[in-house]
């Protein structure tokens, strides 16, 4: 019988060449092909694990699930030849048969690979509902990262002393005695987000004083418990950390944080990325007399993003990057008391990412009129993502500014290729040239631009969007 003719649509799918997508490239990204690493995803869990030898490309584990295909039966089939008509492709002998290629010996894949994804969710979700996660967990010795939500139970050191990163999203009463357990039973991890989550400051004071020498990353709330917890990183207790982020959780503390800046650069030398999100903060006068802190060498990234207005101010941003040659990304949006002066005297000349958008808060200040030229002219030459929305340059400080990218050193194409202009008073003529001259833009955002026509106040993603904005711009009427 002829198969149905979704499963043949099914099958010439299979069949034809598929092309990479996105998910492919996300694969590449978790478990890059020789890693070691096998992943399981469905719509509600991803687990990644280790596999008991050389690893093999995904293409060939989906291949290795699929039953070979038959020949086509039915109709579809060659008919015999007729008896009586010789023809020559029948008096022709049969070629021998291919040899049957000989399976690559190796180590078995496991169980895991051979079953549906859909199955082992299933067994998962029992195994869970009947003797809770921690025998669950328990089969898991080899297992790396981990995201515990709305963990009511004792944290899994002793399943689980591979472990690098943790993360605790939504839980609750967890004591000093459990972290200090985990820290001592997991002697590889260096990674603990505890964002959105309830501890208590004695318990994570006392697990960094355990595990503080091999900390790598810590993510945290901002609640009144946080001063201990920074109190501890101004002590030394973490002079390997490399990643620090504090930001508000759903309920914002209208209590500013005080920052002791440059005790907090002793505390952690080797710091590549430090997010301020969303907090009030305040950072600690440095008093009279006393020397400059010795900064952040390593600082790539520096991330001081507020919905409302804050007191980062020209001085404040002098104090934490005075030593930060190395930065890449800054993000300043909603620090409306920085200026292009105070930016043009920092010593980084790499930087990649710049990010000054105000949202909210410009009907409330005064904002410089000029200056924007001192930031492009300084970056054009790395600067893939500029934000300046909301910000109240003039229309001719804008082309000036803008007009850096148009002659970048050794006449090479401009890096820009994220142009946010939301709110400014840029002119149809500077937009048309800055597309013009950075062919490799890919978002233009022109929303409330009220110096330019109406119908091209929008955002603009891809190169073809841009590529028309740019046609519209040089066929319409200047506006009146």
């Amino acid at each position: 019988m002829a198969a149905p003719a979704s499963r043949q649509v099914r099958r010439r799918a299979r069949a034809a060449p598929r092309p990479r997508s996105a998910e492919d490239w996300w694969w590449d990204r978790l478990a890059p092909r020789g890693s070691g690493y096998h992943l399981l995803q469905s719509d509600s869990m991803l687990l990644v694990l280790s596999e008991p030898g050389p690893a093999r490309p995904r293409a060939q584990r989906r291949a290795s699930r699929r039953t070979p295909r038959q020949p086509p039966r039915g109709p579809s089939a060659a008919a015999k030849p007729k008896a009586g008509l010789r023809s020559e492709a029948a008096a022709a002998p049969a070629p021998a048969p291919a040899p049957t290629p000989t399976p690559e010996e190796g180590p078995d894949a496991g169980w895991g690979d051979r079953i549906p994804l859909e199955i082992l969710v299933q067994i998962f979700g029992l195994l869970v509902a009947a003797d809770g996660p921690m025998p669950f967990l328990g089969r898991f010795s080899q297992l790396q990262r981990l995201t515990l939500i709305h963990w009511k139970s004792q944290l899994v050191g002793e399943c689980c002393p591979r472990l690098t990163f943790l993360k605790l999203s939504g839980c609750h009463g967890v004591t000093a005695d459990a972290l200090v357990m985990l820290a001592k039973a997991c002697c590889q991890l260096h990674s603990l987000d505890l964002q959105h989550s309830m501890v208590e400051s004695t318990a994570v004071v006392s697990f960094l004083e355990e595990a503080g020498s091999r900390m790598r990353k810590l993510w945290l709330t901002y609640s009144s418990q946080t001063t201990a917890i920074l109190g501890a990183l101004l002590g030394s207790c973490c002079p390997q950390l490399q990643v620090l982020e504090v930001s508000t959780g759903i309920n914002r503390n209208s209590i500013p944080l005080q920052l002791p800046v440059e005790a907090l650069q002793k505390g952690c030398p080797q710091l590549q990325v430090l997010r301020l999100l969303n907090l009030m903060w305040l950072p600690k006068p440095p008093g009279r007399g006393v020397a400059p802190g010795p900064g952040f060498p390593s600082l790539e990234e520096l991330c001081l993003a507020s919905s409302t207005c804050n007191f980062v101010s020209n001085e404040v941003l002098g104090r934490l990057l005075h030593g930060s040659p190395n930065l890449r990304l800054l993000d300043l949006r909603g620090c409306a008391r920085i200026t292009p002066a105070g930016l043009q005297d920092l010593p980084c000349r790499e930087l990649e990412q710049l990010h000054l958008g105000l949202y909210g808060t410009s009907d409330r200040l005064t904002l410089a009129k000029e200056g924007s030229p001192f930031l492009t002219q300084k970056w054009c030459h790395t600067l893939r993502e500029l934000d300046l929305s909301g910000q109240g340059f003039s229309e001719k400080d804008l082309e000036q500014a803008l007009a850096a990218f148009l002659s970048t050193p050794g006449g090479s194409h401009p890096a820009l290729c994220s142009l946010n202009l939301r709110g400014t008073r840029v002119t149809p003529s500077t937009v048309s040239s800055v597309i013009s001259g950075c062919p490799g833009l890919l978002y233009l955002n022109l929303e409330s631009c009220r110096c330019l026509p109406r119908g091209l106040k929008r955002a603009y993603r891809g190169l073809e969007e841009v590529q028309w904005c740019l046609e519209q711009l040089l066929t319409s009427p200047s506006p009146s």
